[in-house]
């Protein structure tokens, strides 16, 4: 596969990887990136960009002005997660507990990257670029403290990447609508009326009622949803019981639910709440659901999708294809609801040969940092078309 990287991104290729590697080296949870923050504000200070500091609580915000014209966003998430690194790396993470698993080092990387060549600019005449880096992507929604901070104010539209370890190098994942799941949780509490094990009758077994409950909320997804359509309910954790011998009086269920789209996901939340009242009622059980809104799906808007295309396509060629889709969910979709814009997939994949073999948020996540240069570039395509 031929891919035609920027030269002005050749140049600074070490530079890039350096700065991925610090990040990588010293990653700090959601926002409490307050290092993280002050590296940025150094390299953009060394570029000569103005920018501003304790925006959306940690992040920071630059800006380029070329002259009048629309003003275009280019936004990188910055937080790290709670997970112990098992990689035997140069870079390793030195923060106990803390790893960047996900690539939010090389994003960063990235727009840095982005921000370097376009500092050094002299063709272009027209438009502002601001570069958003975003604290607290790992569910916190730091997008939403950054737009209310004004990171979006006289934006017309916004653009992000996410390195993504499903693809492999070389291939850029572009898609019109949705492309990230919404991302809500529950919690689930079953009160019945324990007892001993063996005179069950006038108890209420909760592990029973919660059993029945388990099974009755999974016909959400296979009979309320057109199975064509992306939807998920997931019970990650259930814990009751005191003994083997006694009748449980609690328990207590956490877990997800997960759509592309609004519809299915406000009337996930309504099934689950009938579903609920209707086992609560068939054994006599009290039943409390907290349901918690979490990230609306991530929608791309077509007329900038069809911009990243033409940027990436002239980078990797054929590599520009549809993305290796998930239900994850992603706070960029907050963005996408205040503004147009396109969030797509930059190919990482360390081993070309399996590319499930280093997965998203695990303790021996790694990148091929050749990727950073590939989304560098599809940046620069995309300002340098926008503002021609």
């Amino acid at each position: 596969m031929k891919i035609k990287i920027r030269e002005e991104i050749k140049n600074i290729k070490d530079e890039i990887y350096a700065i991925r590697r610090h990040f990588h080296r010293y990653p700090e949870l959601s926002f409490k990136e307050f290092n993280t923050a002050e590296t940025i504000s150094e390299h953009l200070d060394k570029l000569g960009i103005s920018h501003k500091k304790s925006v959306g609580k940690t992040g920071v915000v630059g800006e380029i002005t070329f002259g009048p014209g629309p003003t275009i966003a280019l936004r990188a998430d910055m937080d790290a997660l709670p997970i112990q690194e098992e990689n035997n790396l140069d870079y390793k993470s030195l923060n106990d507990g803390v790893m960047h698993a996900c690539g939010h080092d090389g994003h960063m990387a990235i727009l840095l990257g982005a921000a370097n060549a376009l500092s050094k600019n002299s063709k272009l005449k027209k438009g502002t670029v601001r570069f958003i880096f975003q604290p607290a992507e790992e569910g916190l929604g730091g997008a939403k403290y950054m737009i209310e901070d004004g990171c979006l104010d006289k934006v017309d539209e916004i653009y992000g990447l996410h390195l993504w370890n499903y693809q492999l190098y070389g291939e850029v994942g572009i898609k019109d609508g949705p492309v990230m799941a919404s991302a809500d949780l529950f919690d689930i509490e079953v009160s019945g009326k324990g007892g001993h094990g063996a005179t069950p009758q006038g108890t209420v077994d909760a592990i029973v009622v919660a059993s029945n409950l388990v099974t009755m909320l999974q016909t959400i997804v296979s009979r309320n949803t057109n199975p064509l359509e992306s939807t998920v309910l997931s019970i990650g954790k259930i814990k009751g019981g005191h003994n083997f011998n006694i009748i449980s009086d609690k328990v207590h269920m956490s877990g997800t639910t997960r759509s592309y789209t609004e519809e299915n996901r406000k009337m996930i939340k309504q099934r689950m709440k009938e579903v609920v009242e209707g086992v609560s009622k068939s054994f006599g059980a009290d039943i409390k659901l907290n349901y918690k809104d979490g990230y609306p799906p991530t929608v791309n808007h077509s007329s900038q999708v069809e911009k990243v295309l033409e940027a990436a396509s002239s980078i990797v060629a054929s590599g520009a294809k549809n993305p290796y889709l998930s239900m994850g969910g992603e706070d960029f979709s907050y963005y996408l609801q205040n503004k147009p814009g396109c969030f797509f997939f930059v190919g990482s994949a360390p081993n070309e040969n399996e590319i499930l073999s280093t997965p998203h948020h695990c303790s021996h996540f790694n990148i091929d940092e050749r990727a950073l240069l590939v989304g560098a570039s599809v940046y620069l395509n995309l300002i340098e078309n926008s503002f021609s």
